[in-house]
Parts: C-alpha cells; structure tokens; sequence
C-alpha cells in the first residue's frame, strides 16, 4: 500500500511517498480503506519535529480520517464490513476524564496515523459519522471539530445568549463558531484578512475584529458586550494573545486554551485572571463518548464543515506547504 512517511529526520523534505505491506487485523481490530484525511497544525508540528523531537522514525503522520471498514478479525462486534467510520485522535480515551495512559494513544503520533491508503486499529478507536457529510468533510471532525465542542460543552458550558470570542479562521475557530450559533451563542471573531471577517460574518459571526488594526482587540471585544466583557474565549493563539483574551472575558468567565499559534511561552501578569475570578482550561481534543455526542449536534443541526481547500494524496507535501503559509479558511482535505 502507498502511505506517506517521515523518514530519516523531521522536516517536509522528509516526508515521502512510501510502500508498506497491507496489515491484516487481529483479534478485536479492523481493516480500513482509507477514504480522506484532514489536517491539523499539530500535524504541521509533527512533520517538522516540533511537537515531539524524540518521537521515533519512521512515522505515518496525521491523525485524522475517514475510512470504509473493509475487513474485521475474530471478536469483533462493534462495527461491519462497509461502515464509514472516522479515527479517534485518542485511541484510549474512550470516556471519562483524560490520563497517561489514554493521551500517549494519538494517531500521527506517537501511533501511526492516518496518511495511508490502508490502516489496522481496534475496533473501539473509531466512530461513526453523519451521513450527510461528504467523505472529506466527515474527515475534518476528529481533531478540529471535538476541539472546539470539548470548550464550549465539556468544559465551557456555553449556553444560549452568551458571548463567544473565537479567535482566527482556522479549523478549531470556525467550528467553534459554528458550534457556538448552534448552541445559541452569538460570536466575535478575529482575524488579520478583512476578506476572511467577511466570510466568518457569512457563517453567522456577530461582529468581526481586524486585530492587525486593532492590537487592543481585547479591550474592543469587551466594548462591544457594553463592558461586561465576553463569556468564553476560544484561545489558539497561546503566548501571543493570552494577554488579549483576558481583557476580553468577563469576570466570572472562561478562556479555553487550545493552540499555540503565536508561541508556547508568556510573560503575562497574573493579577487580572485572579481579581476576575477567570478560569483558564487547557483544551486536548477529546473522548470517543464526547465526539458521539457531537456527531449528533452535527447531525441535527446539519452543520457543514468549512473545507477550503482539496488535495490529490500524491500531493501531500503541497497539503503541508499550504498549511504552513496559513492563508486558508476552514480545513485543508486529502483525498485518498
């Protein structure tokens, strides 16, 4: 079977087009033919030996996918032959609260993930998905999707009337967006391209903030609430816009912290997160129980992911190349 690998050291020079047997299930496990991928800065992270440089070699990035069950060894009951299913990005992380054990079980590291025309898993790390969504919209929900629905419901509580500031247009921040209007939210969003506030008004963005032109995009947000200030803050820019995000919250309110876009580390003082009672939670995708559920919302609110852009497998590097320049709104697919 044709994958794609990181092979010989990290870096998109090192991620190469490779052939390896076709693997046979055992006892419990299930054989899928690979259908889509989609991907995640995580990924981008992977291949460039940022996320975990100790991460052994070779290794078949990606943790997000959709496949068609082609075949199932002994014991299997869970799933049939011909089911679509999607990959669960925490192979152990079944329900309940996360462990060791449950986050050191990620595809595209360190499992072999889902950049392969052929994959074995056990048949309790995967899920079904919607029938409405196409094969690559479908793929887009493992990691991005279960992100931003583990903010606003598991942890987030968010409720119908509150304020969401969702920052950027990449996957996590546009379903947050979505997700949040289905709840009954209204959202603010940012982002540095007047083109892309645009379209994230198209999809339901109450306002919008250029935060290039408007640095103290904080302090805007919570003008734009009448001083309260914002429920819940969806953070994915990390080191770069934590500060922001606390003079956007309201006192009593929540910042759900998700990527590291604009760096790992901060210099932030600490006395407003305490004198307004804030909770900061760190956000690690989710379970197979939490990513069920949202399939339903999904399903009864026949939301559609935002894929902007589709590549052919034997263009994967291109996928990785675009990813890495960042001018895409919504997910960037794989056809396999």
């Amino acid at each position: 079977m044709q994958c794609f690998e990181i092979q010989g050291g990290f870096g998109l020079d090192h991620l190469v087009s490779a052939e390896r047997d076709v693997p046979s299930p055992g006892p419990g496990q299930i054989r899928l033919r690979m259908r889509a991928a989609s991907l995640n800065y995580r990924d981008y992270l992977m291949v460039n030996g940022l996320y975990n440089p100790k991460q052994p070699l070779p290794l078949i990035p990606c943790s997000d996918g959709i496949g068609i069950v082609e075949a199932v060894g002994p014991d299997v009951s869970r799933v049939a032959v011909g089911d679509r299913v999607a990959t669960n990005f925490a192979q152990s992380w079944i329900a309940g609260k996360p462990t060791r054990e449950k986050v050191r079980s990620t595809l595209g590291g360190p499992i072999d993930g889902t950049l392969a025309e052929f994959m074995v898993l056990d048949q309790a790390g995967v899920s079904p998905v919607p029938d409405y969504l196409t094969d690559v919209e479908a793929a887009t929900l493992p990691c991005a999707a279960l992100t931003a629905w583990s903010a606003l419901t598991v942890y987030g509580e968010v409720r119908a009337g509150d304020t969401v500031l969702v920052q950027g247009t990449g996957g996590v921040s546009l379903f947050a967006l979505q997700l949040a209007r289905a709840l009954g939210a209204r959202v603010i969003i940012t982002s540095s391209k007047d083109e892309k506030l645009e379209r994230a008004r198209k999809l339901g963005a109450w306002q919008t903030i250029n935060y290039v032109d408007d640095p103290e995009w904080g302090r805007t947000a919570a003008k734009l609430t009448g001083g309260t200030g914002v429920d819940h803050v969806i953070d994915v820019g990390g080191g770069g816009t934590l500060e922001q995000s606390c003079r956007a919250v309201k006192i009593g309110g929540h910042i759900s912290l998700i990527g590291v876009l604009g760096g790992s580390k901060v210099s932030l003082a600490l006395t407003p997160i305490l004198m307004k009672n804030v909770r900061v939670q760190g956000i690690l995708v989710g379970s197979q129980e939490s990513f069920e559920s949202m399939c339903q919302a999904f399903e009864w609110h026949k939301i559609r992911p935002m894929v902007d852009r589709i590549f052919p497998f034997d263009e994967t590097r291109e996928a990785f190349l675009y990813l890495s320049a960042g001018r895409h709104l919504g997910k960037i697919c794989i056809e396999i």
